[in-house]
């Protein structure tokens, strides 16, 4: 398949994926409030950004979809494959994040790419890149364990061994070493995908982005009617920063979308409404903010595989 039909196919699925996570967001929370916005990138490409706010259950969130292509790759894109910066680039994607407003329910991630980069005098080259996390609050052992069995069921699908070792890759890449650690319950991370051909890598990542929905929607549903205090709001505040913290200093699609000249309006939809920061706090001994710390922000098997 050549590489222009290739970038088409996965553009398709990413419009349609972009198109029924808004539906299907709509249709849980009524109240949302979205707003449509397209844009152009002065190099080349653009997208559409949808932005919701204001709803019965989510405070803030975005699905982007984006198409773009330049004439030199950034080193944000290239960490595995540091031979291919500042080639000739095409980058298509959508990146979702959902901050919910109870404290009880937890914030939501998924991006979903593809890359094809020329170097001069060689080949092009493709790959896909991708997956998910969760960042409870105020953690649901329950809703854990059902996001990672979602997480290995889509992955054996296409791997056995799938789900451990992008469910490791998620633990390490969603770590803040400056805080020692890690940003929530983790799930799925993977790049340079290309495994089986062009087909079976796309189809992954669209059941990547199905899944997702599913599995987020699902606990959204659960949640979400919990009752909360202006403690716990509180709480979730102050741990929003830790997501603010992650997404500045190390997340890599943040980096590239600024390296490479996107919309920054788009790139940082992805922050949370309402943050604090607070010098030198700490839980108190066995309260529900402590469980947070004790016993969800450090890698786990959560399905009990290696028992």
């Amino acid at each position: 398949m050549s590489g222009n039909r290739q970038a088409e196919r996965s553009r398709e699925a990413f419009a349609t994926l972009q198109a029924t996570l808004q539906n299907n967001l709509q249709l849980l929370d009524t109240e949302v409030i979205c707003r449509e916005d397209c844009w152009e990138r002065e190099e080349g490409g653009g997208g559409k950004t949808l932005a919701f706010s204001n709803g019965s259950i989510l405070e803030k969130g975005g699905v982007n979809f984006s198409a773009v292509h330049g004439k030199s790759l950034p080193p944000s894109a290239t960490q595995g494959r540091p031979e291919l910066e500042g080639s000739r680039f095409r980058a298509m994607g959508v990146s979702v994040v959902f901050h919910p407003e109870n404290p009880f329910l937890p914030t939501g991630h998924a991006n979903v790419r593809y890359f094809e980069a020329s170097p001069d005098g060689k080949e092009p080259v493709w790959w896909f890149g991708g997956g998910f996390d969760l960042t409870p609050y105020y953690p649901v052992m329950e809703d854990v364990v059902f996001w990672h069995k979602k997480a290995k069921e889509v992955c054996d699908k296409y791997g056995t061994q799938h789900y451990k070792r992008f469910k490791k890759w998620c633990d390490e890449y969603f770590y803040l070493p400056h805080r020692k650690e890690t940003r929530g319950v983790g799930g799925l991370f993977f790049d340079d995908y290309c495994e089986g051909g062009f087909e079976k890598s796309l189809s992954f990542v669209k059941e990547i982005g199905s899944v997702f929905g599913e599995a987020y929607l699902e606990i959204l549903s659960r949640g979400k009617d919990k009752p909360f205090t202006e403690r716990h709001r509180k709480f979730q505040k102050y741990r929003r920063g830790r997501y603010v913290e992650f997404n500045l200093v190390y997340d890599r699609g943040t980096h590239f979308g600024l390296q490479s000249g996107g919309r920054t309006e788009s790139i940082l939809m992805s922050l949370p409404p309402q943050v604090e920061w607070r010098y030198h706090w700490v839980p108190e001994k066995n309260s529900e903010e402590a469980n947070l710390y004790e016993n969800f922000l450090k890698p786990r098997d959560w399905l009990g595989l290696d028992k």
